[in-house]
């Protein structure tokens, strides 16, 4: 046969070398060259032109997985991608394709089916398939995220992306990834929707969970529903790596066990075929990691693996014969089925196969947390059933359950259960009530006075506070109680089969014990104590969400009453009505909020000495079934309840925007409330909506009540310090009204002075008004401020302001507030100067 292309024939068993080399001889393709071990192989590969390699794994000197990465390498004389068989007596065929696929082989083959390498040596080599990259695919809508998953993976997987859940779906029904990464956000079908569909077609689909660090709690009720892994974003290039890694070796394992499975079912075909392959599967299982057993009719163990006493430290001696059931610990079968109810269900139903989790006993008694994957297999010849029993240590998956159950339900600083924990828990008691009639109480407890310790002492020391308190209040509740912190210093407690009076007591209690022990900062001592109100839950109302109202109108009773008191609610309070309205107008304002359905007037302000516009005045309006609702009938809402936050905000962010869209607005004031003053998160908020919508400063003027600024000087000092700094302008509203308005005048640091319209509504009938004005003007005059009258509503009051030289007038007069669209048309057709004027 010379002349042919040369084999290389690499066997450490002589008998077995010489089968192969006659089958491949009398293919006539090939002139075979054998060698007895690897280091003779290496010395006949470095001088000879070898056209294909057939070997086997288990070779002296240099084994085959090491001779095949050296071929590779293109150390030897033949070509790095020279074809390399391996034909092996040790099998199984899912570690065969995932073997030849890490090692490069080219096929993997057991030693019984050498005929099947006539497939391949009758071929044209240089057409054999090329190995593909395990695929991956990446549903994220994030473009920047999804450019640095491509770039972290395209060394080692093949990476497809998809930018959300429905063409994520397409794509994995066409292209079966073996490896999901999955955004838990995803705009449209959500990361949570794609994955149930997913999981319905290939249960055992590998998906790894991206998710931010504040979506833990979803993180891990999508482990418990199916996920395999998850990373949280931001992630580091080898922690993605890895976790990709691991993926992809799961669907191998998970394949490999019910192979293993399949391979126990068919060895019990006859007793020859068990006897002569024993040993090699024996080696086999012995290596896995997973624990395989086989159990009788009556659940006793007659055959384990290495593994088995590797994970339970018990010897074969002490496990064959004896019930698996007997290793297990019962308590830990807190849901889903048995043990001995999955075992019955095989046995004695059409189940062939279950999953579970429990529990397994080590040799000194702990407990070992598994996942069993129970299967039935026929035993020939007798044709009993048996069951095979593939079983995974999965202490470390529940450990961390365990830890993303605690941070889901824990609060981080006090270690007191959390919001999301205290609603759960209020549904529950809820339901209870309502369907069985039981009685139980809740609590809202609210600290009185935290906000001065925050303020002078830093949040360091307020955190200590609040965990003191918090184990103050735990100390004298009871352990069937449930006290959460679901704010920064409220508290809710939930008490268990109590009655009102009881829980009135219990409540003064905690009053008492907070108010009696004060705080000490070195020189200084601060008195704690709380207002709490309480109401009952006894199944009157279907909602939940109604019983913390009414502990909420409780608790704003209390205060009112003085703070450091108690109240209890009922239907008859007469503040309740109130409260409850008000409540109704803040989840009004925060659903428009939401929606985007609050919306700006826009009223001009003139200058007085040249008649022109000077800027316009931005005014908030409500719009519910398309009626306007003014700002007097919703912002007394917010004031009570201390959210005004959010609206200033809101209306930052949407005036910024309108600057932006509309240059003839050219420039506008916006009202601020004076809880803004005491919102660290004002002067940021302005900083980002001025970068985000690129507005000049200069066309932004803020505003704020006389009473507001008086109320904390020094902060509305260093807060208009800064926004001055930034280049917006400061004006003081309703100016007049205040209490020792012209002391404080020269310490307020404000451009412009609104005259309040008390005394502008009757400047021309009142004598005393009119000296008033002149006063206001002289003073701001000489301190270098400007001066607007506002509620100019005829022209004898304007000219009259003209004459005692106020700089600005507003008013209906002039012009009423308007919505932008009907400004700019009112822009296109009115003389730039009034004809009143």
């Amino acid at each position: 046969m010379k002349g042919l292309p040369q084999l290389l024939l690499i066997h450490g068993d002589a008998e077995r070398r010489d089968v192969l080399a006659q089958f491949i001889e009398s293919l006539n393709r090939y002139e075979v060259v054998d060698a007895s071990d690897g280091a003779e192989a290496a010395a006949l590969l470095k001088k000879a032109e070898i056209a294909c390699i057939v070997s086997d794994i288990d070779l002296d000197e240099l084994d085959g997985w090491r001779l095949v990465r050296m071929v590779r390498s293109g150390v030897f004389n033949c070509a790095a991608a020279t074809p390399f068989f391996v034909v092996t007596s040790t099998w199984c065929k899912r570690i065969a394709e995932t073997t030849a696929r890490e090692f490069d082989v080219d096929a993997l083959i057991p030693f019984a089916q050498f005929h099947r390498l006539k497939d391949y040596l009758e071929q044209d080599l240089s057409l054999l398939p090329q190995k593909q990259a395990p695929a991956v695919l990446a549903i994220e809508d994030a473009e920047e995220t999804a450019s640095l998953i491509e770039r972290i993976l395209r060394t080692r997987f093949s990476v497809d992306i998809a930018p959300d859940g429905l063409s994520g779906l397409e794509l994995w029904r066409d292209k079966k990834h073996p490896i999901i990464l999955l955004d838990v956000m995803l705009p449209g079908m959500s990361g949570p929707e794609v994955m149930r569909e997913i999981l319905a077609e290939k249960p055992e689909q590998s998906i790894v969970i991206m998710t931010a660090h504040g979506s833990a709690d979803l993180a891990e009720e999508l482990m418990l529903q199916g996920a395999c892994d998850f990373i949280s974003k931001p992630f580091r290039t080898e922690q993605l790596r890895k976790v990709c890694e691991i993926a992809a070796r799961r669907e191998d394992f998970l394949v490999s066990n019910q192979q293993f499975v399949e391979t126990i079912e068919t060895l019990k075909l006859n007793e020859h075929a068990l006897a002569s392959q024993t040993l090699e599967h024996q080696a086999i299982l012995d290596n896995l990691s997973t624990a395989v057993l086989e159990l009788d009719e009556n659940g006793r163990i007659s055959f384990v693996n290495q593994a088995w006493l590797r994970l339970t430290g018990l010897s074969e001696a002490l496990s064959l014969g004896k019930r698996l059931v007997s290793f297990t610990m019962r308590d830990s079968f807190v849901q889903g089925i048995s043990l001995e109810e999955a075992i019955h269900r095989i046995y004695h139903t059409d189940q062939a196969r279950e999953t579970l989790e429990f529990k397994l006993r080590d040799q000194y008694g702990q407990g070992i947390w598994v996942e069993a994957r129970l299967s039935q297999i026929s035993h020939q010849p007798e044709n009993k059933l048996k069951l095979s029993v593939a079983m995974d240590d999965i202490s470390a998956r529940k450990r961390a359950e365990q830890r993303l159950e605690h941070l889901a339900m824990h609060d981080s600083l006090t270690g007191l259960y959390n919001r999301h924990f205290f609603d759960s828990e209020l549904k529950r008691l809820a339901a209870l009530s309502y369907r069985y009639g039981s009685h139980h109480c809740l609590l809202y407890i609210d600290l009185d006075h935290f906000k001065a310790i925050n303020d002078t002492q830093g949040h360091n020391q307020g955190d200590l506070v609040l965990k003191e308190v918090a184990e103050k209040l735990q100390q004298r509740l009871r352990e069937t109680d449930r006290l959460c912190r679901i704010g920064g210093d409220e508290f809710t407690a939930l008490l268990i089969d109590t009655t009102l009076e009881e829980a009135a007591a219990t409540a003064r209690n905690l009053c008492k014990l907070l108010s009696d022990d004060p705080y000490r900062f070195e020189d200084q001592v601060f008195k704690i104590s709380c207002s709490i109100g309480i109401t009952a839950i006894n199944g009157h109302v279907a909602k939940p969400q109604v019983y913390l109202q009414q502990a909420d109108i409780a608790l704003y009773i209390a205060k009112n009453h003085g703070r450091n008191c108690v109240h209890v609610y009922t239907d008859e309070d007469q503040e309740a009505g109130d409260i409850r309205s008000s409540m109704k107008w803040l989840h009004t304002v925060k659903n428009a909020i939401a929606n985007d359905d609050l919306v700006l007037h826009f009223q001009p302000i003139y200058h007085i000495p040249t008649n022109q516009v000077s800027y316009y005045e931005a005014l908030v309006r409500l719009m519910i079934d398309d009626q306007i609702i003014y700002p007097g009938d919703f912002i007394p809402a917010l004031e009570r309840f201390e959210d005004v936050a959010l609206l200033d905000q809101h209306v930052i962010a949407k005036a910024f925007k309108m600057l932006a869209d509309h240059p003839e607005l050219k420039r506008i004031a916006i009202n601020l409330s004076a809880q803004a003053f005491r919102n660290d998160s004002v002067v940021p908020w302005v900083r980002q909506m001025l970068t985000k919508h690129n507005v000049d400063p200069k066309r932004i003027i803020f505003e704020i009540t006389e009473s507001a600024s008086l109320s904390n000087l020094s902060v509305t000092q260093t807060m208009v310090g800064q926004l001055s700094q930034m280049g917006c302008g400061f004006s003081i509203d309703d100016f007049g009204t205040g209490f020792s308005t012209f002391s404080y005048l020269k310490n307020l640091p404000a451009d412009t002075v609104k005259i309040d319209g008390s005394f502008i509504r009757e400047l021309t009938s009142s004598r005393i008004d009119l000296a008033l004005v002149k006063a206001i003007r002289e003073v701001a005059a000489a301190l270098g401020k400007s001066t607007v009258a506002e509620f100019v509503e005829d022209s004898d009051t304007l000219n009259l302001l003209r004459e005692i030289n106020v700089d600005y007038a507003q008013g209906f007069f002039l012009g009423k507030p308007m919505a932008i669209d009907d400004l700019l048309a009112e822009m296109a057709t009115e003389p730039v100067f009034p004809d009143f004027l």
